[in-house]
């Protein structure tokens, strides 16, 4: 019976697929000059992108007009009906208006187009009916017409909602790349997601200073250095000269290596077992080097110079977790 049962919902939900693909294809066979002199008109404009729309049509808007702010097009939804009641003042004589409505023919959508019109704002129109009020009213028609809604009964919109959302893609995209938008510009533009904060962290945003740098003279013994280290949580020594340029770290490995040797630590100072090459970062690196370079040299901490090799700052692994960097 299960098994009946899981067929029957797998033929629907292929059905599914297949007939919003279909809807896909359709849509992309039918983009024409206006598709590109779309983009254009949008790629320079000098105000923002206003997206139109009602019920379904509405949130596909709203979601079109998010993927333009995100990757460099600045935009924002207005809903039809609140601009009928003083949302209209939001869009500029600068800005390009998008419409969607698949019939063409949403009251809300029509009310407001003689006051856009009015305004000498251009209006794209993606409807599936080309010879529709909305696009009458257009400068631009993108047309979305399909051949049927993959609900069985035709009536709630489906693939016309999918094919909308996939067409507002390809604009968008085509603009991102037209813009040469880069990893950078989109981090600007999330720093809070983990895109943002691997482009936008930088190893002055993470590192320890001041009091907090753990740094031993190099004429130091090794008893301070281990002092250092323990009192400085983050397993590494600098040992600096008197002008504060560094000769080299003494990390808890260093210790650890040095123990098992049967050395009496004693009679060791600092400088006799420090690594004089180790591996630096500057302040103004992104904080991404670092995870590469602890990954690709299995290391947990790193000292930060300056370009005079003078010490500014160190930082370890639990720096860069507490920045959600790894």
């Amino acid at each position: 019976m299960a098994n009946t049962l899981y067929q029957k919902i797998f033929a629907i939900a292929n059905r599914v697929f297949s007939d919003e693909i279909e809807g896909i294809n359709t849509v992309a066979k039918n983009l024409n000059a206006d598709f590109a002199s779309t983009v254009t008109l949008l790629l320079n404009c000098k105000g923002k992108v206003i997206v139109l729309g009602i019920g379904k049509s509405g949130h596909i808007a709203k979601k079109m007009a998010a993927t333009f702010a995100s990757t460099g097009t600045p935009s924002f939804f207005v809903h039809p009906a609140e601009a009928l009641h003083g949302d209209l003042g939001m869009i500029g004589s600068q800005d390009v208006v998008i419409a969607i409505s698949y019939s063409g023919e949403s009251d809300e959508i029509l009310a407001i187009l003689p006051a856009i019109l009015h305004k000498s704002i251009p209006v794209i129109a993606m409807t599936g009916n080309v010879n529709s009020s909305l696009a009458k009213y257009a400068t631009h028609v993108l047309n979305i017409q399909i051949e049927k809604e993959a609900c069985p009964l035709n009536l709630a919109p489906t693939t016309s909602t999918t094919v909308s959302l996939v067409l507002g893609d390809a604009i968008a995209v085509s603009l991102l790349e037209l813009r040469g938008f880069k990893p950078e510009d989109f981090a600007l533009s999330h720093p809070g997601g983990s895109l943002g904060r691997r482009l936008l962290t930088k190893v002055s945003d993470i590192m320890h200073g001041g009091d907090r740098l753990p740094a031993v003279s190099i004429g130091a013994s090794l008893k301070d250095a281990v002092v250092e280290i323990s009192n400085k949580g983050l397993g590494l020594a600098a040992v600096i000269d008197d002008k504060q340029k560094l000769c080299g770290v003494i990390t808890d490995g260093d210790l650890r290596r040095l123990l098992d040797h049967n050395v009496d630590i004693r009679s060791v100072r600092a400088v006799d077992i420090m690594n004089k090459n180790p591996k630096l970062l500057k302040d103004t690196d992104l904080a991404t080097t670092a995870v590469n370079l602890m990954e690709k040299y299995k290391i947990t901490g790193f000292l930060v110079v300056d370009d005079k090799m003078k010490l500014v700052g160190a930082f370890n692994l639990h720096d860069l977790f507490k920045a959600k960097l790894i």
